[in-house]
């Protein structure tokens, strides 16, 4: 291994345990928020706001799993770099995350929503040709193989 392998060994493996705190920290935050929610008697999951907030919390979770999960991936040396595919499906999950916990009632504007939307349908575009290519790829060295 290359010096500047071992290195980006390094940054990776000090990435991912960065990401990890980050992620034990708010997972721990929001089961002591639900906790005190549901020991106070305050939740309404039925309740938009509620209901929002907590699954949007949730959402920022599997995000950052995700993202962590990419930087796994170099760390273990599957592969050498984060995958763009990868980076790519973390953007379609915090738009998505966004839509998920947009307030329609309040200061988004269509404009806004268009935008959005237009960058998660470009996204997702850009991920399946992506995948296509890899699949492509998977489909010649299958028939190539004696």
């Amino acid at each position: 291994m290359t010096l500047y392998h071992r290195f980006e060994q390094v940054v990776s493996w000090i990435l991912m345990l960065f990401v990890a705190v980050i992620i034990a920290v708010a997972l721990l935050r929001v089961v002591v928020h639900v906790s005190q929610l549901m020991v106070f008697g305050a939740i309404n999951p039925l309740h938009p706001q509620e209901f929002e907030r907590i699954f949007g919390m949730l959402m920022t979770l599997l995000i950052a799993l995700e993202f962590n999960h990419s930087i796994h991936a170099v760390v273990d040396r599957q592969h050498r770099i984060v995958q763009v595919k990868t980076v790519v499906l973390i953007s379609i999950l915090a738009l998505l995350r966004r839509f998920i916990v947009l307030d329609l009632g309040g200061a988004s504007s269509a404009g806004i929503v268009a935008a959005m939307a237009l960058a998660v349908l470009a996204l997702g575009i850009v991920y399946w040709l992506m995948r296509e290519r890899d699949d492509r790829r998977v489909d010649e060295r299958q028939d190539a193989a004696p």
